[in-house]
């Protein structure tokens, strides 16, 4: 009986793999995302480029930070390229995540950020 209960009920093959937004009302449009071929880098450097038709982010790390280097080597791990409009949208969704961040543990001042000994 257990297994007929397992059958009829939502089958998920990874629980972790679905990420449902807020419930949709009535004529709300719902997203799901699933993100079970999804992979998580970690990046300390980033830079972006654009063109009329696209902007690009690149993603990478740099293994040391001496201040006394005159050069430094940025492995780059990652490209991201958008159209103009999703590079909007993310424009916009980091400033309210930074906000929301800046809210919960303080001001982030990256202006005023110097290398050590400089």
């Amino acid at each position: 009986m257990a297994e007929k209960k397992k059958e009829t009920g939502k089958k998920k093959e990874n629980p972790k793999a679905d990420v449902e937004g807020p419930a949709a009302g009535e004529g709300q449009f719902r997203i799901r995302w699933d993100q079970a071929s999804a992979r998580s880098v970690y990046a300390n450097v980033i830079n972006a480029q654009g063109t009329r038709e696209e902007i690009v982010l690149f993603f990478g790390m740099n293994q040391a930070w001496d201040a006394n280097q005159r050069e430094m080597t940025v492995q780059l791990t990652d490209r991201v390229v958008l159209n103009p409009f999703a590079a909007k949208r993310l424009f916009i969704l980091l400033g309210n995540v930074l906000k929301e961040y800046e809210k919960k543990y303080g001001t982030l001042d990256v202006e005023s950020r110097k290398p050590a000994g400089g």
